[in-house]
Parts: C-alpha cells; sequence; structure tokens
C-alpha cells in the first residue's frame, strides 16, 4: 500500500511536517469540502476535495487582471488519464458524474497544500496544487510510483479546459469561439479572443497537441443552493502527454506571463514550505494545529493593490472584494497577531487616503471606479484598529501623522455627512440613515429591499462613536496634547447612551428609531457596548447584557444575528427552492443567521466582566472548542473559518468558505489572551 508520508519524506526531506489525510472512504463527487490556495495578488485557485468544479468559482486559475479585482476564470481544469484509467470527476446533471476519478482517490491533504493521490491498477499518481506568493501563476504537480511487478514508466495525459469570464459570471460555448493558440518548445500561449490576456501553459516534459471542443452543461450545485444558474460550458483546447518513470514528477505551471525556468517539482515545493514556515515564525509559531491553519489562513485575505501599489485585504472567497468594514475590523488579526506591521501600516495608509467627509469607503471596486461610500462604522472602526496598531508596534511617527486626518472626522459626524449621519446635539448619540441604503454592518439588501434598515440611531454605531471620542482623546494626550474636548464629547453620548437601556428586558436597545420608538429586538451589535469600551455601562448593566447575548445568540459557531424569540427569526439561511432561494437567503443574512466574526468582541466582553481566571477561560475555550477542531480542520473551506453558519442546529456553515473577519477575531483574541492558549489543563482538555 502506498504511503503518502514516505513520499513526502523522499521528496522534500524533512522539510514539512507529516501531511494529515482526511476521509476519502465517504467520498461524494459533489463533496461539500473545499481547498484554496492564493498568491497575494488576489488571484487563487480552488476546488472540492473530490476533484469536481461544484460551483462557479471554482477553477485552477482565477487571475486577478488589475490586483486584486478583475478576477477571471482562465484555467477551468486539467482532467488527467493515467494508461488509460481516468481519474477526473465531473458533474453533470444531480445523478449522472462521468468520469468517477474520485472512485479512484485514497488520499487527500491541503498541508503543505491541496494533494490527492489514486490508486490505480498499475501504481499511484500523486496531484498537487499550489500557488507562490506574488506570482500570477499556479503550480499543478504530478509524481507517478508504480506497484511491484509493474512497468516502470506510464503515460501521463493532461486535457486543458479552459474559460475566459468574469469570476461571477457564467460561459455559454459557441462553436464559432475558438480560443487562439501559439506554440513554442514548452509554452502554449492561449488567448479567447484577440486582444485578451493570454493564458500560457509551461511545462518541461511531454508533448502538445491541439484538441478542440466544447464539453457542455457542468454542473454546479452550490449554484443551485444559491438560486443562481448551476450550468456552464468549458472548452477543452488541447492535451499534454508524457511518460513518467517511477518516482519521476513533472510540473505544469499555468500563468500571466510565460515562465522563464520551470523548477523541479519538489524545489518549487520547499520554496512554498519555506514561505509558509517564515509566515508561522513570524506570528510566534502558535502550537494549536487549528491556530497553525488561521494563521496560514490569514494570509489568503492580504493582498496588493496594484491600483494604490499598497496592501489591501479581502473580505472573503470566493466573491468578495476588498470592503472598509470589514478591513478594519480583520486588520488586527490578521496582520498584528501575524507579525506584519508593514503590511499593517500599509493598509492604514490606504484607507486613510481615500477619506473623503469623514467617511471611509465601504467598498474597493475596479480600478478606474469610485468607491462607495455607504457605511456609518467603517471610519469608526478604523480608529480601534488604529489603536490596536500603535499598541502592538510602538509606532508614534505614524499615529502622529494618522491624529489630523482621525481629527477631521469629528466635524463631519458633528455636522453631518452622506445619508444623515450626524450626531444628535441633545444626547451625543449618532444618528444616520436614508431610504433604501443600508449604513450599518447588517447591510443585506433585495432589489429596493433593505432587509434591516435600522435606521436612527443603532446602537453599536453610537458606542462606536464613544470608543472613537476616547481614543482621539488618548492620542492626544499621548502626543502630548490636550485631549479634553474629546473626553468631554464622550462623557455626553455616555450619559445620552443610557436611553438604549432596556429594564423591562435587561439589555440594550437595537435601535432608537426617528420618531423616538425603541426596537427591542435582541441582536448582538449591544455587545460592543461591553467589549469596546468599560465604562460605557455600569457593571450591572453590562453582567446583564452579556448574559441575555449568551442565552439568546450564541452557538459554537458565533453568534446568531436575532433571538430565536423574535417572530422574524430565520433559521435556516435559505429554502432550498431555487425559484426563490436567492431571496429566501439575502432576507434571512441578519436574520438569525449566526456571524463567526462576532465571537471576536463576545470574548473582549467576557474577560472585560468575567476576567481571566480558569473558570470563565475553561468556558470560552470549551465554546471554541467545536469550531477551532471540527470546522476549521475538516469541514467547508479546509483551513479556514466561513463567513456565517445556521442559527438552528447542527449550525451548517454557509457563504463564503474564508471569511477575513472571521479567521481574524480568532487569532486576535488569541493574540490578546494567551491565557486562551496556556499550558495548563484547559489547554489540554479542550484544544489539544
Amino acid at each position: 500500500m502506498f504511503q503518502l508520508e514516505e513520499w513526502f519524506e523522499k521528496q522534500i526531506a524533512s522539510t514539512t511536517e507529516r501531511p494529515p489525510s482526511y476521509d476519502t472512504k465517504s467520498i461524494h463527487p459533489a463533496d461539500e469540502r473545499e481547498w484554496l490556495v492564493t498568491n497575494g495578488l488576489g488571484s487563487y485557485a480552488s476546488g472540492s476535495i473530490s476533484g469536481a468544479n461544484t460551483r462557479r468559482y471554482h477553477g485552477l486559475l482565477t487571475a486577478a487582471l488589475d490586483p486584486p479585482t478583475s478576477r477571471t476564470l482562465m484555467l477551468a481544469r486539467v482532467d488527467e488519464h493515467v494508461g488509460g484509467e481516468n481519474i477526473s470527476t465531473n458533474l453533470w446533471t444531480p445523478d449522472v458524474v462521468s468520469p468517477r476519478g474520485y472512485e479512484k482517490l485514497i488520499s487527500f491533504s491541503v498541508t503543505p497544500c491541496p494533494h490527492w493521490v489514486y490508486e490505480l491498477s498499475s501504481g499511484y499518481l500523486i496531484k498537487q496544487v499550489f500557488m507562490l506568493p506574488g506570482r500570477q501563476q499556479v503550480y499543478i504537480g504530478y509524481s507517478w510510483e508504480k506497484k511491484p511487478g509493474e512497468a516502470d514508466e506510464q503515460l501521463i495525459e493532461l486535457h486543458a479546459i479552459v474559460n475566459f469570464r468574469n469570476f461571477h459570471s457564467q460561459t455559454i460555448g459557441n462553436e464559432n469561439w475558438r480560443f487562439l493558440e501559439s506554440t513554442r518548445p514548452g509554452v502554449v500561449s492561449l488567448r479567447a479572443y484577440d486582444g485578451a490576456p493570454e493564458l500560457h501553459l509551461n511545462y518541461t516534459k511531454g508533448e502538445w497537441r491541439r484538441e478542440t471542443s466544447w464539453y457542455n452543461g457542468y454542473y454546479y450545485p452550490r449554484e443551485l443552493e444559491r438560486g443562481l444558474s448551476d450550468r456552464e460550458d468549458n472548452f477543452h483546447t488541447g492535451t499534454l502527454s508524457c511518460k513518467l518513470k517511477s518516482g519521476e514528477s513533472m510540473l505544469l505551471i499555468a500563468s500571466l506571463e510565460p515562465v522563464d525556468f520551470i523548477p523541479e517539482l519538489a524545489d518549487a515545493m520547499k520554496e512554498l514550505i519555506r514561505s509558509q514556515q517564515a509566515l508561522q515564525l513570524q506570528a510566534g509559531q502558535p502550537q494549536h494545529p487549528a491556530v497553525k491553519k488561521l494563521v496560514a489562513a490569514a494570509d489568503s485575505f492580504i493582498v496588493k493593490r496594484a491600483s494604490t501599489d499598497s496592501h489591501s485585504i479581502l473580505a472573503g472567497y470566493h466573491w468578495f472584494n476588498d470592503w472598509g468594514r470589514d478591513s478594519m475590523i480583520s486588520l488586527p488579526g490578521l496582520t498584528l497577531a501575524t507579525g506584519r506591521f508593514d503590511v499593517a501600516r500599509s493598509i492604514l495608509q490606504t484607507f486613510q487616503s481615500f477619506l473623503s467627509q469623514g467617511m471611509l469607503p465601504n467598498n474597493f471596486p475596479d480600478s478606474g471606479q469610485t468607491p462607495h461610500y455607504n457605511t456609518s462604522d467603517a471610519t469608526l472602526w478604523w480608529a480601534w484598529s488604529l489603536k490596536k496598531y500603535y499598541e502592538s508596534s510602538g509606532d508614534l511617527e505614524f499615529l502622529q501623522a494618522a491624529l489630523p486626518a482621525l481629527e477631521s472626522v469629528v466635524p463631519y459626524y458633528v455636522g453631518g455627512t452622506r445619508y444623515n449621519i450626524h450626531v444628535d446635539q441633545e444626547d451625543g448619540l449618532v444618528s444616520g440613515g436614508a431610504d433604501g441604503v443600508q449604513l450599518t454592518w447588517m447591510d443585506a439588501k433585495v432589489g429596493d429591499l433593505v432587509v434591516t434598515p435600522r435606521k436612527g440611531k443603532a446602537v453599536e454605531i453610537s458606542a462606536l462613536w464613544y470608543n472613537f471620542l476616547r481614543i482621539l482623546a488618548e492620542f492626544k494626550n499621548e502626543l502630548g496634547e490636550d485631549g479634553s474636548k474629546y473626553d468631554e464629547m464622550a462623557q455626553k453620548t455616555k450619559e445620552g447612551f443610557q436611553a438604549f437601556w432596556n429594564a423591562e428586558r435587561k439589555c440594550l436597545y437595537d435601535v432608537i428609531n426617528d420618531d423616538g420608538s425603541k426596537d427591542d429586538a435582541v441582536r448582538p451589535n449591544q455587545l460592543l457596548a461591553v467589549s469596546l469600551q468599560g465604562d460605557l455601562l455600569s457593571e450591572e448593566q453590562k453582567l446583564s447584557v452579556l448574559a441575555v447575548v449568551e442565552a439568546e445568540l450564541l452557538t459554537p459557531f458565533g453568534l446568531r444575528s436575532l433571538s430565536p424569540k423574535h417572530p422574524q427569526y430565520r433559521g435556516k439561511y435559505g429554502t432550498g427552492r431555487r425559484s426563490s432561494n436567492q431571496y429566501e437567503r439575502d432576507t434571512c443574512y441578519h436574520q438569525g443567521t449566526v456571524w463567526t466574526w462576532l465571537l471576536g468582541p463576545w470574548i473582549d466582553a467576557r474577560m472585560a466582566v468575567h476576567g481571566d481566571g480558569a473558570e470563565n477561560v475553561q468556558f470560552i475555550t470549551a465554546q471554541l472548542a467545536l469550531l477551532l477542531h471540527h470546522h476549521v480542520l475538516f469541514e467547508a473551506g479546509l483551513g479556514n473559518v466561513s463567513e456565517i453558519f445556521d442559527g438552528d442546529a447542527p449550525h451548517k456553515a454557509q457563504g463564503c468558505i474564508a471569511q477575513a473577519w472571521s479567521v481574524a477575531e480568532l487569532l486576535r483574541a488569541f493574540s490578546e489572551y494567551p491565557v486562551l492558549l496556556g499550558q495548563h489543563a484547559v489547554r489540554d482538555a479542550v484544544l489539544a
């Protein structure tokens, strides 16, 4: 029986840990476990562990043509034939799978990169897929190991399946559309049409033959679940044939530019492992395997933006761009907890440079388009993120340079800015909102319908405003200036904040509406009044708010966005009916759906209220155990954390398979509260 661990030791010596393997005995062709590799420029490769593409976002090279945007599917897949046996897997209908290569799969792992081991009649084929930082290339490696008594050499045929479309869309093939091809030794260059960017297939072994045909009707079950079109056509452009002797490997590199030098597969793997080890070393090499995965996952979201020549943060894979709110919340965990202070500074500088009328952009669209300023809290999270940066780095020079921009926000919020965002002069609370606009993080919108408009005074916005003013005062004092002006403003907000207190339910109202009425829905937003600043509420109020939130919202995967006791609570993310599924999913996005990023504020609040004693630490780590052990390592986006989960048990993972702030807030919590991963019985019992 082939042993993957022995093969790795032989190929790359002791440069990596032995890769854990996932169960392949019960694998399904539409398996919901997915893999993802990225290059730090917005490009990625992704698929299901069965080898099938199960969503429109899957492919071996989705290239960011204008990093990190203009993401375009270019290499859809490579179908492999080994000595006449087909090891690829494709879905055509819910019941038609052909070929069925997943039945030959005996091992799969994502460490140190996604790799598959297939058992064939004459031997074993090992396939690996990875990207290297900063390179617009995907590496696809193949290695052959024969069985005893079999021929030493085996024919490998690689069928290249290409496409050229925006990653959000789907292709309908046309017999009049034939990709243009040019070849020279070791390189096949393909264009969808004259003037289109080229895809280069680079190789050192084998012979290329052009074979063109549209493959029509690929079936994407994940898109069906999302209420979207579930069919697509891809173009078979040709086949690379080569013979491998037992113990030999070959490397196919798909790239946006021709590759001058193609390394041996083992050497490319060593380069990948060195980059991974450097990230872990920079982060302090956390020992728990799930936390090590989180450190590796954090790198996926940090990208270089071509239009600004600086860093930014992609909110999630597969489909999000960089968002202001998400970036500011994610920055401490993704960069500071991983020791990447230069990246943090770059991101802060980038967003600060786009400050407009006291507002940070909520969304950077593709280059050449105007950023969107439609959030009331991105600017306020910016101050929080900047404070975390200063506390971690001690970069007084940067703080001094940023302070005037921070102070410039105050007149706009006090006097009013876009969408009627303003501070009420009577109580110091922030109000805002306009018809058809969603300004808070609960921003789902279906057509013209804003699902959770929250117009008026949203509880977390005023908590963030209070936090913003306190941070400004701290920064002024740190620089030897007078911050009393902001302390006085904060005190007024603190006094006015008591209007949110719901004496009957012993927690906070979610929104004070423009007409003075109050929304008593129990949502997690009130938690920020406890987690951000310790003195906004009384000790009794903080304890009570935390108790209500935990009783009605806390799950093993995060916090529900609405209490199950509320009549509008939705426990499942969508209904599964194709005709209305998109509407159903969007309308329950913040109506009970669980959000993992909220675990960060919850941990902050718990530590503030109950301290870091053994009993509280054990409660927190026990709550995180299922998420760390099961989801991060074995479900959905393997080695990553999903965006959302169903509100009802068993809390199925939904949304993006990899979400920046889900990963970030866990990393930040472990960095700020190292006792959660301390060397004591709690860690041994819960996290080992």
